[in-house]
């Protein structure tokens, strides 16, 4: 398997972390709210963020999220060919450039939901949750049923594969987060496995694959171990969020990784069995003493927001995942790098 981690476009502390805990991989988002450069469709300002990772020896592997305004594409909305022509151009730029992966969503107008990053965690921690009972009923979008937002991800899916397969890219789909029919009117397709099959029939191929995000998977209730099992041996999972959360997709708490629910050493050797060899990187992790407070040195990480810590984001219990996993590793035998 390869450790990789969620790193900002720019160099800050945890890029030097990442490469003293022997993780020297990273995936990025390039979206230019976080960059201040140009969106990946722009072959300049991604090769300014795959140099800046290669001078300080990290290799950029992957991206990951919206790189852009993706809501006509979405939506099905006035002006998508020309969103989809950036779209494509980017996974071109991608392959170019030997970055092999992109982790993607579907979720329209609402991405990953929390109520809050204040819920009480373990020694005083806080971490992330949701309550659905506090999210507006409806967007200013109104009501989207699901159907037209499988309809949107069938044309978007078919006019950009045949430039991912031309790049070498892997297009890794991520469940909805949370794993709900609709948020706010907004119909949410990839709440099941049995969606994430539908999604993989559109255009079957070996750049058309899946982020296996353990924590959304599981709240959709299902067996686990048997979903790596079946998506593995068909070589469809090409990267691993690995979290956890105590409840249901309507009302959840985060958690660190060695005390939440899930029995973390069975998920990895699932993953082992089933044949994965690819990309997996921590996911959310509780705010720990110190972070997100105003001149915190180092916070942030992939999500830091111009004015703002994002919860779920914070670097030492990111640093504390990855010796984690590597124990779990090392014990099941199963070579890393």
């Amino acid at each position: 398997m390869q450790l990789c981690e969620f790193l900002p476009s720019a160099p800050n502390l945890l890029w030097d972390w990442s490469r003293q805990i022997g993780v020297n991989r990273a995936i990025c988002k390039g979206a230019p709210e976080l960059t201040g450069l140009k969106p990946p469709w722009d072959r300049d300002s991604l090769a300014t963020i795959h140099r800046r990772f290669a001078e300080h020896q990290i290799q950029l592997i992957g991206l990951e999220g919206d790189e852009f305004d993706m809501s006509r594409i979405k939506l099905g909305l006035s002006g998508r060919d020309d969103d989809l022509e950036r779209y494509c151009r980017m996974l071109g730029n991608m392959g170019e450039l030997g970055i092999g992966l992109l982790c993607y969503n579907f979720m329209a107008q609402i991405g990953w939901a929390r109520s809050g990053g204040e819920f009480p965690a373990r020694g005083g921690a806080v971490a992330t949750g949701f309550r659905l009972t506090d999210m507006p009923a409806t967007t200013a979008q109104g009501e989207v049923p699901a159907e037209r937002i499988w309809e949107n991800y069938q044309y978007f899916i078919r006019a950009v594969m045949p430039a991912a397969k031309r790049a070498g890219v892997r297009m890794a789909l991520h469940p909805d987060d949370p794993p709900l029919p609709s948020l706010c009117g907004i119909g949410r397709i990839f709440n099941s496995p049995q969606a994430f099959e539908r999604a993989m029939a559109i255009e079957p191929c070996e750049s058309h694959a899946i982020t296996f995000c353990q924590a959304n998977f599981k709240l959709m209730g299902i067996d686990l171990v048997q979903w790596i099992r079946v998506f593995g041996q068909r070589g469809q999972i090409a990267f691993v969020h690995v979290r956890d959360v105590r409840g249901t997709a309507e009302n959840f708490v985060e958690t660190f990784h060695d005390e939440g629910p899930t029995d973390m050493v069975e998920m990895f050797r699932a993953y082992r069995d089933a044949g994965f060899d690819g990309l997996l990187r921590c996911d959310h992790v509780p705010t720990m003493s110190g972070e997100g407070q105003e001149g915190s040195e180092g916070s942030g990480g992939g999500e830091w927001r111009e004015g703002g810590f994002v919860p779920g984001y914070g670097n030492l219990g990111r640093l504390f995942a990855i010796g984690y996993f590597k124990g779990i590793l090392d014990a099941l035998g199963v070579s890393y790098q």
